[in-house]
């Protein structure tokens, strides 16, 4: 009989040793030389991985949309995004217009064109308290307002909102957007200039002149000061302003700066219903009779020099311009609503001056 062999535990170092050399195999199978992960080890990882992709997917969309989102709110704060308003929401008025005569021919076009098309150029308007006040594109808010009464497809209009308030930017928009679709009359550019000075937005009328119209010429700017100087001297007399060419207006200026003003009034007031043609005659005339054919004209030499003194705003409105010369001081007073017996005032007061 075969001697049986008597098993004894393993002690401790032996204990180890086998610990080590399992963890340094970890496969079942005898035959595999490369280590390899406990099957749900491998499970977990594969998870973990897809996990970490799906992660890094959603952040880079989530980048995305935030990204979207942040571009259309500076889109919507620079009025780069149309909105839909109300017409009852907008206030036709709430800066003075730059356009005098409605061409009724364009405006029947205009309500053709968006009966079939739609309109394809949004008005701009400003936050205005509860609504908005209109920019630019009276026309065609108007057209909608029209349309509105019959068909209520048109009871709102699309629109960009402008952070433009009531100053400076909100006449520059309106003047801009009508040089370019409509080029506006001179005395129209003239009588802007005139209302926005007015109205406290510039502090004087060239002050208007060089912000609403800096893209123009110097030359051109110098005109719509002419005309500027018209609409001042008699746009409350004048029936057909807008029919009035640049050399005529010109002409006008030029004898309003020689002190023509109150012949001019003279030849327009009491005249009645005139019609363009009319109007002009009239004014001829009183241009040839103001005219002096004797005038001494100054002959060579240098030409005296006069030195422009800085508008003097005046307080509700209107300003005083200065120009001075080594014999000469010439001051013009422009204000709303001035009467000849306040006018008479400041003559005496400035006559006090110098006594």
């Amino acid at each position: 009989m075969a001697k049986r062999r008597r098993l004894t535990a393993p002690d401790t170092s032996e204990l180890e040793q086998l610990e080590a050399g399992f963890a340094a195999k970890p496969s079942i199978s005898p035959f595999e030389t490369k280590s390899s992960p406990p099957p749900i080890a491998q499970v977990a990882g594969e998870a973990a991985a897809l996990n970490g992709m799906a992660g890094v997917t959603d952040r880079l969309a989530l980048a995305q949309d935030q990204g979207d989102a942040a571009r259309w709110r500076d889109a919507q704060d620079a009025g780069l995004v149309a909105e839909m308003l109300s017409l009852d929401q907008i206030d036709a008025d709430f800066i003075r217009r730059d356009r005098m005569v409605e061409d009724v021919e364009a405006m029947d076009e205009l309500l053709e064109s968006l009966r079939v098309h739609g309109l394809r150029t949004p008005i701009e308007v400003t936050r205005e308290g509860e609504g908005f006040g209109l920019i630019s594109g009276f026309r065609r808010l108007e057209a909608f307002r029209k349309l509105a009464e019959t068909d209520p497809r048109f009871a709102e209009i699309p629109a960009f909102i402008r952070e433009a308030g009531s100053g400076q930017d909100a006449y520059v928009s309106m003047v801009e957007e009508n040089e370019l679709r409509a080029n506006l009359s001179p005395y129209e550019r003239g009588r802007i200039a005139v209302l926005a000075a007015g109205q406290g937005v510039f502090a004087s009328t060239e002050a208007a002149v060089d912000v609403l119209f800096a893209a123009a010429s110097k030359a051109k700017r110098s005109k719509v000061r002419s005309f500027a100087v018209v609409h001042e001297a008699l746009g409350d007399l004048l029936q057909h302003p807008v029919a009035l060419s640049e050399k005529a207006g010109l002409k006008i200026a030029s004898a309003l700066r020689e002190g023509a003003q109150a012949e001019l009034r003279q030849a327009l007031a009491g005249a009645g219903a005139l019609d363009a043609k009319t109007e002009w005659g009239l004014l001829e005339a009183a241009l040839k009779t103001n005219s002096a054919p004797g005038k001494d004209k100054a002959r060579g030499g240098r030409p005296q020099q006069v030195q422009r003194l800085t508008p003097v705003p005046l307080p509700g409105g209107g300003d005083v311009l200065g120009e001075v010369s080594a014999s000469e001081l010439r001051l013009r007073i422009r204000r709303k609503d001035l009467s000849k017996d306040e006018a008479k005032i400041i003559v005496e007061q400035i006559a006090r001056y110098f006594t």
